[in-house]
């Protein structure tokens, strides 16, 4: 697994740790690709959901991530058929798809839910409805970033609301700036578009382990 993925990954799971409510009943996974996995074996290390539901609009696709996971876990995955269903009984909902017109909407989404947006990396990709992010406490990896390629971007667009109405960057959050979850009660969602300062980060991070377990030669960069 690339180390892309894992950070996407973890920067979910911090979000998570932060803005999710401490106690998880049900999670669940909108998309089964590749990044699907590495978001449940994150989010697992924050939080312990009693059950995971898995979505697709390739039901096969959902079915064999549910078992296969199933099996690696040890916990009850569930394929659904009915995303809105599912949707409305999660306390946790991340999307990691390759979608291009929102399916997440506002309506779905009930109170106390915290949902990590993660698929949409460019302008052209969109999984949250613009309404839900106007109505939710927003918080991104990156505004300005959001606003040019994130669900922020469409939210925009679509004169919902302004980079100004996000509530917070998660470093933020993390370094106590501003307030994580306040309420019960309240609808957060995480913007996630990646920070390739963050890649740069993990990577040396890989190196430096590697280099401490003798597994990778070290680099000179003299002339």
């Amino acid at each position: 697994m690339g180390i892309t993925a894992l950070r996407t990954a973890a920067a979910t799971a911090v979000a998570a740790k932060y803005l999710a409510r401490k106690e998880c009943r049900t999670l669940l996974i909108c998309g089964c690709g590749g990044q699907a996995l590495s978001q449940l074996r994150a989010v697992l290390r924050v939080r312990s959901p009693g059950r995971i539901l898995v979505y697709d609009q390739d039901a096969e696709k959902s079915r064999a991530f549910a078992a296969a996971l199933g099996a690696e876990t040890g916990l009850q995955i569930t394929p659904v058929p009915d995303l809105p269903a599912a949707v409305a009984v999660s306390d946790i909902v991340i999307t990691c798809t390759t979608a291009r017109r929102w399916f997440i909407a506002r309506e779905m989404v009930r109170p106390g839910t915290f949902v990590a947006g993660v698929g949409a990396d460019n302008e052209d990709k969109q999984e949250l409805d613009p309404a839900l992010l106007a109505a939710s406490k927003l918080v991104t990896d990156l505004t300005e970033q959001c606003a040019a390629i994130g669900d922020l971007h469409h939210a925009v667009a679509a004169g919902a609301m302004s980079p100004a109405d996000v509530h917070a960057q998660l470093g933020e959050i993390v370094a106590g700036l501003k307030p994580a979850r306040e309420s019960e009660q309240e609808i957060i969602v995480f913007d996630s578009t990646g920070v390739a300062l963050q890649d740069v980060a993990a990577a040396a991070a890989v190196y430096r382990r590697a280099r401490a377990d003798g597994e990778c030669p070290r680099f000179s960069f003299n002339a």
